[in-house]
């Protein structure tokens, strides 16, 4: 598959942009037109640049106002088309896109489009040119792609095609399949790009929201399904216009864009390969496209292990020792620690850790191929962690994912041979009965507000988890952007906050990380828990009032809930019960019980625990 993106994607030069897409591993460029008009560079010299990167110029955009004017009008389209074309001779690009017309003083009528685009083609075949007609979401007449193919027919000109734009198709709600039946010698291009669902008018939206491919909610896959059933055989390029976007590293956001574009081909080659095997589905098109499917890997069966990052933490162990975790030992060849309940694990990395602050570094997931799932993750441009290990230890194979967090595949269905090599050397003081934990329920990873798309895409597409609507919190230092992953069966849950305010000044209430810990009986635990000593969240009176008002719960049981401090949710399928620990640095403890088939996270108690600990940062003891 032929990769390409638009230069208009990206922050920084002109220069910067294209060198960005050549290590990330694009195979060409569209050169948006201001990037070069902003540029010291010439366009030869432009040229020569993409050249020495091995990129190829696939489209020179945009060109507007060109059809459905009058005839004076159009005789400034030509003109102006002519500077055009002998500019991308001297660039050496081969199609122009045009973009139908957005002004009122304009003609509704597809013969004269028709005819203009013909005329505009004769101008540009002299110079070895192409036209991409491109209908937009906005466009005063033409806004529908499937118009804007019937105008290509009646132009019927060998220099005239359609460019297809998945934004522009699907922001208007345009069903694609037509597509799928269209001529592909008449698809000249193919631009992606995907957004969040947002109620807006569609040209700000476009101008500012879109993500790549697999980061919104609109049906790209859809949509570039019915291109590669029509025969397309050209190049599959991005057209991102995003705010943070061009606030971003360049280099890491071409890197985002491709990996976007590798998901997608390989999503839609698995789309393929089962419509094959569908009776009665007839014949499938030959891919012209040159989909690539990735190794297929089932989504992880558990998390084995969270790894929290610290150095010489006592606070946090004490507080592991109060819930009932036990101390398995200390590694044999680094400054880590095993602590363990049931099947939950934490491991305590003292190794290159900078800060004393507790946060989450890492996680283990259980997976039935752990060398397919890497051998995906690295296809997806994961960063490989280098990791030093003894002869006599697990290779385990890392990732990095796209917010720092190490993710370790582990083998699954056997218990894990890494954990013999941690060493008891005889510490047990101070531990205490467990509370019946079983296993790690979930995990909250907070991320960079720049990145979040980033992480959107690649905790599905690596390892196999579906993303949940994405759901706003209210909190005492902002809106909360939640965003929830889970495999299927729920077995592994990845839940990604993140809150504008993250970084600089910000308190730390408003970013702290939590581990959630699956146990039995929610009430024993807690009363086990505070007999250890150990100091909950505390939940205010208010919240039990209104809990009793919502739910109906009896006196008694809002009175037990309220004296240890257990929040309380409820749906047609179960219930859910769970207490927090005091933040650590960047890091709290959830422990929880889900009753009946109870898949949620308790959201509507989320304001009222970022309160409470925005609260507590606040208090005269916590700043002693």
């Amino acid at each position: 598959m032929r990769t390409a993106i638009a230069t208009v994607c990206l922050s920084g030069t002109l220069e910067d942009k294209l060198d960005a897409c050549a290590a990330a591993g694009f195979d060409g460029v569209e050169i948006f037109e201001n990037d070069l008009i902003a540029s010291p560079s010439r366009p030869e010299d432009v040229a020569a640049r993409c050249a020495d990167l091995g990129l190829s110029i696939d489209l020179y955009q945009p060109f507007r106002d060109a059809d459905l004017v009058t005839d004076d009008r159009f005789a400034d389209t030509l003109r102006r088309a002519g500077h055009k074309f002998a500019l991308m001779e001297r660039l050496g690009a081969r199609l122009l896109l045009v973009c139908s017309n957005v002004a009122t003083a304009t003609i509704d009528d597809d013969d004269l489009a028709a005819e203009q685009l013909s005329a505009l083609g004769d101008a540009a075949t002299g110079h070895g040119i192409r036209l991409a007609y491109e209908a937009l979401a906005w466009g005063r007449y033409v806004n529908d792609y499937r118009r804007a193919h019937r105008i290509v027919e009646l132009a019927g000109h060998p220099a005239v095609g359609t460019c297809l734009d998945s934004f522009h198709i699907l922001s208007r709600g345009h069903d694609p399949a037509a597509i799928a039946g269209f001529d592909p010698e008449r698809i000249f291009f193919l631009q992606l790009a995907d957004a969040p669902a947002l109620g807006m008018d569609v040209l700000s939206w476009s101008r500012h929201h879109r993500v790549f491919p697999g980061e919104g909610d609109l049906p790209v896959v859809a949509l570039f399904d019915a291109v590669v059933a029509s025969g397309y055989a050209g190049p599959v390029s991005l057209e991102i216009f995003n705010d943070v976007f061009r606030q971003s590293e360049t280099r890491r956001t071409a890197v985002a864009g491709l990996r976007s574009l590798i998901a997608l081909a390989d999503t839609t080659a698995g789309h393929r390969a089962a419509a094959t095997r569908t009776p009665g589905a007839g014949d499938v098109r030959p891919d012209r496209v040159g989909l690539t499917a990735l190794p297929a890997v089932t989504p992880p069966t558990a998390l084995g292990f969270a790894e929290v990052k610290t150095s010489g933490n006592d606070h946090l162990e004490r507080v592991l020792r109060q819930l009932g975790f036990g101390y398995v030992g200390t590694h044999q060849s680094k400054p880590v620690t095993l602590w363990q309940q049931g099947d939950a694990r934490i491991v305590i990395n003292a190794q290159d850790a900078a800060s004393a602050d507790p946060l989450i570094s890492a996680l283990g997931v259980d997976v039935r191929r752990p060398i397919d799932a890497a051998d995906r993750a690295h296809r997806l441009l994961a960063e490989a962690v280098p990791r030093t290990q003894r002869v006599d230890e697990e290779a385990l194979t890392a990732v990095r994912a796209p917010d720092g967090t190490e993710i370790f595949f582990c083998q699954s269905g056997t218990a894990p041979a890494w954990a013999a090599e941690f060493h008891h050397d005889g510490r047990s003081e101070g531990e205490h009965p467990g509370l019946g934990i079983r296993r790690i329920d979930h995990v909250n990873l907070v991320q960079p507000w720049q990145h979040i798309d980033e992480a959107r895409l690649f905790y599905p597409s690596a390892l196999g988890l579906t993303r949940w609507p994405t759901l706003d919190v209210a909190g005492p230092t902002g809106l909360v952007q939640s965003q929830v992953m889970s495999s299927d069966d729920a077995s592994v849950r990845v839940v990604l906050n993140v809150n504008p305010r993250v970084g600089g000044d910000a308190p730390s209430a408003s970013r702290p990380e939590h581990i959630a810990l699956a146990c039995d009986d929610i009430v024993l635990a807690a009363r086990a828990a505070c007999a250890a000593g150990i100091v909950l969240l505390p939940i205010p009176q208010n919240y039990y009032d209104d809990l009793q008002a919502r739910f109906g719960l009896d006196e008694k049981t809002v009175a037990q809930l309220r004296e240890l401090n257990v929040c309380y949710d409820r749906d047609e399928h179960g219930e859910f019960l769970h207490f927090y620990t005091e933040t650590i640095g960047e890091l709290y403890l959830e422990v929880l019980e889900r009753r009946g088939d109870y898949r949620g996270f308790g959201a509507a108690d989320a304001p009222v625990r970022m309160a409470a600990q925005f609260a507590l940062s606040r208090a005269p003891a916590a700043a002693t």
